[in-house]
């Protein structure tokens, strides 16, 4: 991995700086890293976490990683899918703008987020984005979806897009540039995700879907490689310019997002989106540094809605 947090996620801080950090419920942090990785962003600015988890398992934690909570606010639960609920009904109650996964299992969190009665869904698909700060890459690079969704159909591939355009606009990129990827950039009846991604960019056309440039299909060589572009014959301004990747399944997503962190030495942040806020999903061995450039992405996510929330009164 490069630089002390990675260059790109430096100015992702920064601009955090100015505002108040985010009330977040962090679910279960009852092990050295989770718990450490939301001090750390509290310490940044970044965030106000609520910690919700077995008061002796928090302070065994704490003990561990020689980190004084006496600043944070606590909620006692009895167990893991009691913290979950606990972290939901924060966020349903208004208290919290952001949820953090802890050290439970993230289908454990996932399922209590998307309960119908108690949860916090809403009319779109949930789908996760890995920001990538690949190095010898001038800008992040997002790529979608590598944790959730399986075998995206079309409606659901709309929604995964949908999520990844905001999310681009919530870190200043103005007019995204998109991708549909395949094996190839040209539509062919035998490969379904072909057909997938011209009818998303049809989509677009008709305003199924809102924001950003879509094209596809569209090879990985020719999104992300103005000379591959050229050579094919690729027009247009997504072609070699990509700023989001979205890939056919997670099968694919999670290959290419882990080659570049493990062959490329880049650095992936995460987040969530789809639900009432955005989530932070941290796994066991993200550094630190990829912890803080996940809640500051998160955050940004958080501070963009609350500006765009209407006014009461």
């Amino acid at each position: 991995m490069h630089g002390a947090i990675g260059d790109k996620y430096a100015h992702l801080i920064a601009a955090l700086r100015d505002g108040p950090p985010a009330p977040t419920a962090v679910a279960h942090p009852c092990d050295a890293p989770s718990l450490a990785g939301a001090v750390e962003a509290a310490r940044a600015g970044l965030i106000r976490p609520i910690l919700v988890g077995p008061p002796a398992r928090i302070a065994a934690a704490a003990a561990e990683a020689g980190l004084d909570l006496a600043p944070f606010e606590r909620v006692a639960s009895a167990h893991s899918h009691d913290s979950a609920e606990k972290a939901v009904a924060l966020v349903r109650e208004g208290r919290a703008e952001m949820l953090m996964k802890g050290s439970l299992h993230t289908d454990e969190l996932l399922a209590e987020v998307v309960k119908r009665d108690t949860g916090l869904r809403t009319g779109r698909r949930l789908s996760h984005c890995f920001l990538m700060d690949v190095p010898h890459r001038a800008r992040l690079l997002i790529i979608t979806d590598a944790a959730i969704n399986i075998f995206p159909t079309l409606e659901e591939k709309a929604d995964i897009v949908q999520n990844a355009i905001e999310l681009a606009e919530a870190l200043g990129i103005a007019e995204p540039r998109v991708a549909i990827l395949s094996a190839m950039e040209t539509v062919n009846p035998k490969l379904p995700s072909t057909i997938e991604a011209a009818a998303l960019c049809k989509m677009l056309e008709r305003g199924q879907l809102r924001g950003g440039l879509l094209d596809g299909p569209l090879a990985l060589d020719n999104a992300i490689d103005p000379e591959a572009a050229r050579i094919k014959g690729i027009g247009g301004p997504v072609a070699g310019h990509a700023d989001i990747l979205v890939a056919p399944d997670l099968e694919a997503g999670n290959m290419l997002a882990k080659s570049l962190t493990f062959l490329a030495g880049a650095d992936a942040a995460g987040v969530v989106l789809g639900a009432r806020v955005p989530i932070v999903l941290t796994s066991r061995a993200d550094s630190l540094r990829t912890r803080l450039a996940s809640a500051a992405v998160a955050a940004l996510v958080a501070r963009r809605r609350r500006q765009a929330a209407p006014v009461a009164g």
